[in-house]
């Protein structure tokens, strides 16, 4: 081409391939050589984010966590949020993004505590993923052994049925839902045993039904069969888990129906009436305040604020009962709504998980329910003024009871009363007072000695300690005391500890503990509890193996015995009073 606007002539002369790629060459390295070091670092960073940015788009598949919501409406013509996956390994949905046309999410915090539950309040659960791949230490093997043998012989004895009777080869029904399976279902999860779960989740499906005309305990059947199914719901994505969990609570929700508000203990799940106990015109206050997590959390997952409303309704009257300093009597009438005059003041039986609720509601609902956390913070106070004394000769620190109405001390504690240091070592953990943690170790090493002072290396269920100076041992333990159930308290305990501190000591204990099971506990057929662990030649088995030995003892073992702090996240999970793992809310 000709240039007829400039006294010379340009004329454009076509380079070839090679020559013109070489100059292209040279030109970008002269510019490049020219920038600084700074510009040189910037491209470079760019040039990453956006090679990074392509792969991502390139690899990720979108169609596989593709999730429709349905509503349906439950016999009461509430709607209820199902989750219908087209893909059982579908990835959970973040719930906070769906909101349906009649739902208020949660009042923020710092809003006024004390007004009513929002009628319309729908708080639906967190994204929360898990991957468990099995043991992973010599230790972790061991449990899973152990499992297995119990699993083995209720399989083999007691399929179906509540508890196994290891030694007579035969089995226990206190409700008849299969306890031992719904209750184990979790930890079977987390042990990553296919086959065993497959079975379980078979059973089920195809058998577990609630046309069941028999009374059934609330508190029981709440812990161990709503949170049992709550929590395998959360890790597996099954919704026939939900839809078994929601018409177990639909049973359940006439015990609410008191004069008061309080429920009453006990209901026929098939009539759907419910009643105060037999034995008693009152509940245990352990057990009206140790069914929140469960109801929340189904409210959570379904959309439905009836369950909630329930629980919140109870936890809100409690909360403004007259108490001892922040403790409760372990007696509440449902028709009054009080609590029963000068009955005991303990954290062992009736009274132990009230406490533990307090925190683990604060804590499920994202921190928010602020008086919880003020009653809580109001009975650790008043356990460290009444109820924590120290042994003679050798000062150890336990928690006894009060009797009369408060006037007068026990010096007694619960085998029940040793999950208080997880709790303490959970609060402190999120934000309590660091003076708790001393509290919680002097109780833990208290705890650890009913065990490494017996023969067996069991805790019996009840233990007296010397305050007076009458005798030169710390503690002792009366014949009737002397049995031991396969409780997981203690085990609870240490694993809350060893997440917390990594002090390897804790799980040296566990496994001490572990082997006293293993040497005197364990029979042909499974696991027993035994009548005596004073002697090791004469534990008297008293042939029964508690669903709560699968569902809490061996999954806490299990977890103890873990390297991995992550196994069980506990800024993304809170553990139910049967150690079922429930999400914590995410605000």
């Amino acid at each position: 081409m000709v240039d007829y606007y400039h006294d010379h002539v340009s004329l454009d002369v076509p380079l070839s391939e090679p020559l013109l790629q070489k100059r292209k060459t040279k030109s970008l390295k002269r510019q490049w050589n020219q920038l600084s070091k700074c510009q040189k670092t910037v491209i470079c960073t760019l040039s990453a984010m956006v090679f990074l940015i392509i792969l991502y788009i390139v690899t990720y598949e979108p169609e596989s966590a593709v999730i429709s919501i349905h509503v349906s409406s439950n016999e009461n013509g509430k709607d209820i949020l199902k989750n219908i996956r087209n893909d059982p390994r579908d990835v959970e949905p973040n719930f906070n993004e769906i909101v349906h046309e009649n739902q208020v999410l949660e009042e923020p915090a710092g809003a006024d505590m004390d007004n009513e539950v929002n009628k319309n309040q729908v708080l639906l659960s967190p994204k929360v993923e898990l991957k468990f791949t099995g043991p992973a230490t010599t230790r972790q093997q061991a449990v899973l052994k152990a499992f297995r043998h119990a699993w083995r012989g209720y399989k083999k004895f007691a399929w179906g049925h509540d508890h196994l009777k290891p030694i007579t080869e035969s089995y226990n029904d206190w409700f008849g839902l299969g306890l031992t399976i719904v209750d184990s279902l979790d930890t079977i999860f987390i042990m990553g045993l296919k086959e065993e779960y497959s079975e379980a989740k078979d059973w089920v499906d195809k058998h577990l039904h609630f046309e069941v005309n028999r009374d059934v305990n609330l508190f029981e059947v709440t812990i161990r069969v709503l949170g049992g199914l709550l929590s395998i719901y959360h890790f597996s994505k099954d919704d026939i888990f939900l839809e078994k969990a929601t018409d177990l609570a639909d049973r359940l929700l006439p015990c609410f129906e008191s004069e008061s508000g309080i429920p009453f203990s006990d209901i026929n799940l098939f009539t759907r009436k419910a009643h105060a106990p037999k034995w008693s015109p009152d509940s245990s206050t352990s057990e009206v305040t140790t069914i929140q997590l469960e109801f929340r959390d189904l409210s959570r997952v379904t959309g439905d604020t009836k369950y909630e409303l329930a629980v919140e309704k109870v936890s809100r009257l409690v909360h403004k009962l007259e108490k001892k300093d922040g403790l409760v009597p372990i007696f509440i009438n449902a028709n009054t709504g009080q609590f029963r005059s000068y009955s005991t003041i303990t954290l062992g039986a009736r009274g132990d998980s009230y406490y533990e609720y307090l925190l683990k509601q604060w804590l499920q609902t994202g921190k928010t329910l602020n008086y919880l956390k003020e009653d809580y913070l109001a009975a650790i106070e008043g356990i460290e003024k009444h109820l924590a004394k120290r042994t003679v000769p050798n000062g150890f620190l336990f928690v006894g009871e009060l009797l009369n109405g408060g006037k007068d001390f026990k010096p007694k504690m619960d085998h029940l009363t040793c999950y208080l240091p997880g709790t303490l070592a959970l609060g402190v953990q999120n934000g309590l007072p660091k003076k708790h943690m001393k509290l919680a170790e002097e109780l833990l090493t208290t705890c650890y000695q009913t065990y490494a002072q017996q023969p067996t290396f069991l805790a019996p269920e009840i233990t007296y300690f010397n305050i007076q100076g009458e005798s030169s041992n710390d503690m002792f333990v009366k014949s009737n005391d002397a049995h031991n159930l396969l409780r997981p308290e203690f085990i609870e305990s240490l694993w809350y500890m060893y997440q917390f501190t990594g002090n390897a000591t804790y799980q040296d204990w566990g496994w001490r503990i572990f082997q006293g099971f293993e040497n005197y506990t364990k029979v042909t057929n499974g696991y027993t509890s035994i009548g005596n662990v004073k002697s090791v030649n004469n534990v008297r088995p008293k042939d029964m193996m508690e669903s709560f030995f699968l569902s809490e003892t061996l999954k806490y073992l299990y977890l103890l015995f873990s390297d991995n702090p992550k196994l069980l996240d506990l800024e993304k999970y809170v553990i139910n009073s049967e150690a079922h793992p429930l999400p914590i809310d995410m605000v």
